[in-house]
């Protein structure tokens, strides 16, 4: 396994090479200096074997060549993440669909829920929840097996305006059997700026944070809304 690449990360592995290379060229005056020294003050009948220092010198050859290799991989490290960064920002301002049972209501803009069911449901509802975990929102939903979308114009059960904020949706359907069925959820919002956590990068859709892995579907305001799978 691979660990993820991220901004902290790959500044601490440029200042490690940094520091790896300022430490070798230190070493190697030293080494400079003691091997012009002993060159000095060798007995002429008796001459130092070259061997010696010759195989370090080796050896100093192959850990500077080490340092620029990884000098190298932090360049392309960071042309990555900076390919990433403009990637993110292309989707400020943008409508987007992502993987995620969290969503932004922004007090006016409905929100679309796009669903999968594995298999066809006796039973299929859809429940809205706020950040206390209270219900807002239930309803009956398609029960059809396949991909179904469901846009919630930000009223609650009674039909009245619920506030601003990040809600919760589930899919909540049962088989023949009441057994329930596997489903997923894909939401949608507009982007409308980036951050970093912990060195990963991230697009805003109101207070959530989403990865830009999550992103099924970007759209500009306005365009009409593709076939997407969730």
């Amino acid at each position: 396994m691979v660990d993820n690449v991220t901004l902290t990360g790959a500044a601490n592995n440029a200042a490690k090479t940094t520091q790896q290379g300022i430490k070798l060229a230190e070493d190697f005056d030293d080494f400079l200096t003691l091997l012009t020294t002993q060159l000095q003050h060798q007995d002429p009948l008796a001459p130092m074997d070259s061997t010696e220092f010759t195989n370090q010198i080796v050896q100093f050859s192959q850990v500077e060549q080490q340092i620029n290799l990884n000098q190298k991989l932090d360049d392309l490290v960071a042309l990555q993440l900076s390919s990433i960064s403009s990637v993110a920002l292309g989707y400020v301002g943008m409508d987007i669909s992502y993987l995620s049972a969290e969503m932004n209501y922004d007090g006016s803009t409905p929100v679309t829920v796009n669903y999968s069911l594995s298999d066809a449901a006796l039973n299929a509802k859809i429940n809205i929840r706020d950040e206390t975990g209270e219900l807002v929102y239930s309803g009956t939903v398609p029960k059809e097996a396949g991909r179904h979308e469901f846009v919630w114009n930000g009223l609650d059960t009674s039909g009245q305006p619920v506030e601003e904020g990040t809600y919760s949706v589930t899919i909540d359907a049962i088989d023949e059997n009441e057994d329930p069925i596997d489903t997923s959820t894909a939401v949608s919002g507009r982007v409308h700026g980036i951050e970093t956590q912990n060195g990963v990068i991230y697009v805003l859709v109101g207070d959530r944070a989403v990865a830009i892995s999550s992103i099924l579907q970007a759209r500009l305001p306005g365009e009409a809304n593709g076939d997407q799978n969730v």
